[in-house]
C-alpha cells in the first residue's frame, strides 16, 4: 500500500510556512562505444515519478540532455554532437553549460541509473551540478544506482532510492520543503548521506504497491516525445522506411514469475534493500485501458509493452488482450515474451497467438537465451525446455499470423564451453532459416544487482571495482571464462553479421553513434 507522508511545514516568526520546491528529472548525455547504436533513454522511470510528483502538487520537469528541448537543434545536440571522450567512447548530447543552465532553476534534481554502461555519464553529470550548485539536492534511483552506493555517494548524491520510488520521491521532496538542509532519517527505501558516510533504510514490504492501480498515472507528456519520434530510435523494434513513428512505452504488470541469474528481478526478493518488488503484480484491465486512452490523446501510434512477463498469468493476459482489442495501436513487445508462455504441450498455443494479433501486436521478441538445457537450467530458471519445444512450429505460426519476430541469444557464461556457444549460434541460424526476422546476440553481462554479478565477483570473473564503461552487451567483460573474452567478441560479431538479413543489419547501422543517420534513412 502506498502512503504519502503529510506535507511538512516550517514555522517562521510564529507563522506556518512551506518552501516551494521545483524538481528536475534529468537524463544525462549518452555515451556509446564507437560503432554501436546511440539511442535516447526515455525510460518509464520519469513518467512514473513525474506522475507521482504532479499528484502531490509539485512542479516537475523532465529534461533529456541527450536530445535537448524544442529550443535546440537536433542536428547540433544529437545527430552531429558526438565527440570522443578520454575513454574513447562517444558522448552525444547538449553541452555541460546547457545542463547547468537548466539545473539552475530547480531545487531537487533526480538522475536515474538503470543501465550500468551509462553510469559514468550519470556520475559526471552529478559532479558537474554539485560543483556549481552545492546547495541543490541530488537524488539517484534505478537498479544500478542502488547496487553501487559508494560510487554514487562519492559523486555527490544526497540520497538514493532503493526500490520503486513513486512514494519515496514524495517523502524526499517533503523533507526538502521542510528545510534547505533536509533530514532523510526515517524514510524507508532510501539510502542517504550522513556526514562522510551514508545510511541505508531498507524498503518495508508493506509499503510496496501490491495493488498497481494505486500508482499515479504516468506523465508521458513530460517526455520530449516529438523529438524522440523525429529521431525514431526506440530501444528495440524496426520500422519500415517512410513510416510515421510516434511511440511510447507502458507496463501492464511488474515483476516476473521467473528468477534468472542475469536479471535484477532475481535480486529483488525478500530481505533485499529493495524489498520483494520482483514478485509478479498486475494492473487491472480498467487501469490498462485508462492508460491506453491517455497515450491515444498524446498521439501515440506504436506502443511498446515493457512488462518483464506479459503472459505470466495466461488467464489474465487473454482477458486483457481481449479488452484492448481495437485500441488502434501497433503493439510491440521487444522486452521479450517468455517462449514457454506461447506454447501449450510444447506446441504453439494458437489461442494466445491469435489474442496477441487481435489486440494489435505487430512485433514480439522471443528470449531463447541458449540452445543448451544445462545453461537454461543453471542460469535461466529452467524456464524453457529447448529440446522438447516445437520451436520451428512456433516460428512458422508467428509468421502465419503476420508477426515480426526476433530472437535473443546470450553467449559467454563463465562456465560455458565453446561447443555450447556454437550450439546456440547454430540454433539461431536455424531459427532464421525457419522464418525468424532477426537474431540479437548478447554477451553475458554480470550486472550489479543480479545473482550473476555476485557469483562472478566471488569466482574472480569480475572485480567489484570494474569499469562500468565496459558493461556493454557487445563486449565480453568477464575474466577467466572458459572461452576467452576476445574470442567471445569475435563469435558474437560474426554471428550477428552472418546470420541476420542484410536489410536488418543496414537498418541498425544507421543508428551508430557519431553518424548523421536520420529517421528512416
Amino acid at each position: 500500500m502506498l502512503v504519502s507522508s503529510p506535507l511538512p511545514q516550517l514555522r517562521i516568526g510564529g507563522v506556518i510556512s512551506m518552501r516551494d520546491i521545483r524538481v528536475l528529472l534529468l537524463y544525462p548525455p549518452n555515451q556509446s562505444l564507437p560503432g554501436t547504436m546511440c539511442k535516447p533513454n526515455g525510460s518509464l522511470a520519469y513518467p512514473s515519478l513525474g506522475g507521482a510528483l504532479r499528484r502531490h502538487g509539485v512542479e516537475v520537469r523532465v529534461y533529456d540532455a541527450c536530445v535537448g528541448d524544442d529550443t535546440e537543434s537536433l542536428d547540433e545536440v544529437f545527430y552531429n554532437s558526438a565527440r570522443e571522450l578520454p575513454t574513447g567512447l562517444l558522448r552525444t548530447g547538449v553541452s555541460d553549460e546547457r545542463i547547468l543552465e537548466i539545473a539552475a532553476e530547480y531545487d531537487v534534481i533526480g538522475l536515474t541509473s538503470i543501465f550500468t554502461e551509462q553510469e559514468t555519464m550519470v556520475l559526471t553529470t552529478a559532479r558537474l551540478i554539485r560543483a556549481e550548485f552545492p546547495e541543490k539536492i541530488l537524488v539517484a534511483g534505478g537498479v544500478n544506482a542502488r547496487s553501487r552506493l559508494p560510487q554514487f555517494f562519492g559523486a555527490g548524491f544526497d540520497a538514493i532510492c532503493l526500490s520503486e520510488a513513486e512514494d519515496t520521491i514524495i517523502r524526499v521532496v517533503d523533507a526538502a520543503r521542510a528545510s534547505p538542509k533536509p533530514v532523510f532519517r526515517g524514510i524507508e527505501g532510501l539510502a542517504y548521506r550522513d556526514g562522510d558516510s551514508y545510511r541505508v533504510t531498507p524498503t518495508d514490504p508493506r509499503a510496496i504497491a501490491w495493488q498497481l492501480d494505486e500508482l499515479p498515472m504516468p506523465a508521458w507528456d513530460l517526455l520530449p516525445n516529438e523529438r524522440y519520434w523525429t529521431i525514431a530510435r526506440p530501444h528495440g523494434g524496426a520500422f519500415a522506411p517512410g513510416s510515421e513513428v510516434r511511440y511510447a512505452s507502458m507496463m501492464t504488470s511488474l515483476g516476473c514469475p521467473f528468477q534468472c541469474a542475469y536479471c535484477h528481478i532475481a535480486g529483488e526478493q525478500e530481505g533485499s534493500n529493495s524489498g520483494p518488488i520482483g514478485k509478479y503484480r498486475i494492473k487491472s484491465d480498467d487501469r490498462v485501458l485508462e492508460e491506453l486512452e491517455a497515450l491515444k490523446r498524446l498521439g501515440v501510434k506504436q506502443l511498446f509493452i515493457e512488462d518483464d512477463s506479459l503472459l505470466g498469468d495466461k488467464r489474465r493476459s487473454r482477458r486483457l488482450l481481449s479488452a484492448i482489442r481495437g485500441s488502434g495501436f501497433d503493439i510491440l513487445d521487444v522486452n521479450g515474451i517468455n517462449v514457454v508462455h506461447l506454447l501449450k504441450r510444447w506446441n504453439p498455443d494458437h489461442e494466445v497467438l491469435e489474442a496477441l494479433v487481435d489486440a494489435g501486436f505487430k512485433e514480439i521478441v522471443l528470449p531463447f537465451e541458449s540452445g543448451n538445457l544445462r545453461i537454461l537450467r543453471k542460469y535461466a530458471s529452467n524456464k524453457l525446455n529447448i529440446e522438447k519445444s516445437n520451436i520451428q512450429a512456433l516460428i512458422k505460426a508467428c509468421k502465419s499470423y503476420g508477426l515480426r519476430i526476433a530472437g535473443n541469444y546470450m553467449l559467454g557464461y563463465p562456465d560455458e564451453t565453446l561447443d555450447e556457444i556454437e550450439t546456440t549460434v547454430t540454433m539461431a541460424a536455424q531459427h532464421v532459416e525457419w522464418g525468424l526476422d532477426a537474431a540479437n546476440f548478447f554477451l553475458v553481462m554480470p550486472l550489479p544487482g543480479t545473482p550473476l554479478y555476485d557469483l562472478a565477483c566471488a569466482n574472480g570473473n569480475i572485480s567489484p571495482d570494474f569499469n562500468p564503461d565496459t558493461m556493454n552487451w557487445t563486449r565480453a567483460n568477464m575474466a577467466n571464462t572458459l572461452v576467452p573474452a576476445r574470442q567471445l567478441e569475435e563469435i558474437r560479431d560474426r554471428a550477428w553479421e552472418t546470420i541476420n538479413p542484410r536489410g536488418f543489419r543496414e537498418y541498425k547501422k544507421t543508428m551508430v553513434a557519431g553518424t548523421s543517420g536520420k529517421k528512416n534513412t
